[in-house]
């Protein structure tokens, strides 16, 4: 009796029995994509109802992104300690109390107790974004993980385009004054906001998650791991490329927020377009993220990921040299195409950083999600040129694209 070659199963993308997770996991991504892109379009608004220069303004992002370098370590402790699902309800709860927290601070009309609501949603969207990512990985077989989580990274483009046209909507749609009337806006946002997280959270808290394995742990029968899970004699930071990734991803996390966060600014003042006018426009703007990373994802099948990653960076160095001329519409295209360029750069970095590192993985990719912290610091500095001439501070990016084209070019190596 001849035995028969047995024949290779491709895995699937889940399995039955993970499905309703992987469904409220991925919403986790479309959610905190519409945050962080509000808040964009809350900086142009506070710089006109409560008198704000762009340097002061640019405090949203500092707020936000200072939050995810606070919580990125207590977020992974408590993760490893209660878990998944318990990481994510925490997320959720912290975001919808920073949420409410914009109620009282239109109140008294403080910008300081909005950066207080600021900071506790940005804890709350660090400990999502903690969670998630792992959270996606391990729900199906290792082999697909990677499918699953860039999946789920396109709805947060699609939760970044979404978030700028609901700012829009009801924020600008408003006549602009100053005090408590200006803000009553913010605060019926904000309390949509909070109650659907609120129900969102209550929900996930009856959905039952079957066992899962912890992705850097788990070895499928029969399938090589490519040394991801072999033991590592150097200390983390002995590893160079670990080192550079780290530094990557904070020049990059800083270029996104402070060109995110002129972008509004850019519209009104170098293209002569209402405020309301240009939030739809970043709508736009977010979408050539989207378009870039399904493009970027379809060139990696021919070209390296770290070549790849410095060719954007070199395309983003051009753009901002554009962007910064202010040509009209020449230099507006230039902006929409730099979020194009940056579509692939966070989880190409992520992936580069973290590869044949073993057991360290999961250490390692905290650090290089801390890296965030960039954004926090990056639109204050833009914002003091950004006060003078908007365009001008487009130059400033340059430096964290240089910065990027080096770790693809030459220091990825492992």
């Amino acid at each position: 009796m001849q035995l028969q070659p047995s024949i290779a199963v491709k895995p699937a993308f889940t399995e039955k029995k993970f499905l309703v997770t992987l469904i409220f996991v991925i919403s986790l991504f479309l959610f905190w994509g519409i945050a962080i892109s509000m808040a964009d379009v809350l900086n142009k608004h506070f710089q006109q109802v409560l008198n704000l220069s762009k340097s002061q303004s640019g405090l949203v992002q500092f707020s936000i992104f200072g939050a995810y370098f606070v919580m990125g370590i207590p977020a992974g402790l408590f993760m490893k300690r209660f878990g998944y699902k318990n990481g994510v309800l925490l997320g959720l709860l912290l975001f919808a109390l920073g949420s409410f927290l914009f109620v009282p601070a239109a109140a008294a009309q403080s910008f300081l107790f909005f950066r207080v609501a600021l900071f506790i949603m940005g804890c709350g969207l660090s400990t999502l974004e903690t969670v998630a990512h792992p959270f996606a990985a391990a729900l199906g077989n290792q082999q697909t993980s990677d499918q699953r989580i860039n999946f789920a990274q396109a709805f947060n483009a699609v939760g970044s385009t979404i978030g700028p046209t609901i700012g829009s909507f009801f924020i600008f749609n408003t006549v602009a004054v100053h005090g408590e009337a200006g803000l009553s806006s913010i605060k019926t946002l904000y309390i949509i906001i909070g109650i659907a997280i609120t129900v969102v959270a209550i929900a996930f808290a009856f959905v039952k998650v079957p066992p899962v394995a912890d992705p850097h742990q788990a070895i499928t029968e029969g399938y090589h791991t490519d040394a991801v899970l072999m033991p590592v004699k150097k200390g983390l930071f002995g590893h160079r490329h670990f080192v550079w990734a780290v530094t990557a991803q904070f020049f990059n996390v800083a270029a996104q927020s402070g060109t995110w966060a002129f972008f509004i600014n850019y519209g009104h003042e170098k293209m002569g377009l209402t405020d309301a006018t240009a939030a739809r426009y970043m709508s736009i703007f977010m979408f050539m993220m989207l378009l870039g990373r399904f493009v970027g994802t379809y060139l990696m099948r021919f070209i390296a990921p770290n070549r790849l990653l410095a060719a954007f960076a070199l395309g983003n160095i051009v753009m901002c040299l554009i962007v910064a001329q202010g040509f009209g519409w020449v230099s507006f295209i230039a902006l929409f195409m730099v979020n194009f360029f940056f579509s692939i750069m966070f989880p190409t970095i992520f992936s580069l950083g973290i590869k044949n590192l073993g057991v360290k993985t999961q250490q390692a990719s905290s650090f290089i999600s801390m890296g965030v912290v960039g954004g926090a610091f990056f639109p204050l500095i833009m914002g003091q040129i950004a006060n003078y001439d908007v365009a001008a501070a487009y130059y400033l990016p340059i430096v964290c694209y240089a910065v990027i084209f080096l770790f693809g070019y030459k220091f990825y190596k492992s």
